[in-house]
C-alpha cells in the first residue's frame, strides 16, 4: 500500500479511525489478521476499525501511511504549537508551516486553531 491509497483507507475507517492507525503504525508494513482475537489490533485502533481493515485485507500486509499533512492538520485542530507538531511528526518548525500552507490549500476550512472559550466576541 502506498501514500496513493490513503483515500482507501479513510473511506473505510473514517478520519477518526484514520487518525488512530497512523499514530499508532505510521511508516511500518502491518499485517492485517483475519482473526483479531489473536491479535494488538483492535486494541490499538479499536476493534471496529480493525474488522473494517480485515475485511479488506484479509491475512495481507500493508503499508500504513506517515500521512503528515492529515495528522498535522489534527494536531493544529486540537490547539498544538508548530514546535509541537514538528516534535510529532518529525519535522522542523519552518517544515511544519509549509506543511500546514499545503495542507490547508488542499483541505479549506480546516487547520485552524480552535477558539479560545475566554476570548471575548467584540463585533
Amino acid at each position: 500500500m502506498s501514500e496513493d491509497n490513503v483515500g482507501e483507507l479513510m473511506t473505510a475507517l473514517g478520519d477518526d479511525g484514520f487518525f488512530a492507525l497512523v499514530e499508532a503504525h505510521a511508516g511500518v508494513r502491518l499485517y492485517v489478521p483475519e482473526d483479531l482475537a489473536r491479535s494488538e489490533l483492535p486494541k490499538a485502533i479499536g476493534f471496529e476499525n480493525a474488522a473494517r481493515l480485515s475485511k479488506l485485507y484479509p491475512c495481507g500486509y500493508i503499508k500504513v501511511p506517515l500521512a503528515r499533512p492529515f495528522r498535522a492538520l489534527r494536531y493544529r485542530e486540537a490547539g498544538m504549537s508548530n514546535r509541537d507538531i514538528a516534535r510529532r511528526l518529525g519535522l522542523t518548525e519552518s517544515g511544519v508551516e509549509k506543511l500546514l500552507k499545503r495542507a490547508r490549500t488542499a483541505n479549506p476550512g480546516r487547520g485552524g486553531k480552535p477558539k479560545d472559550p475566554r476570548q471575548l466576541e467584540l463585533l
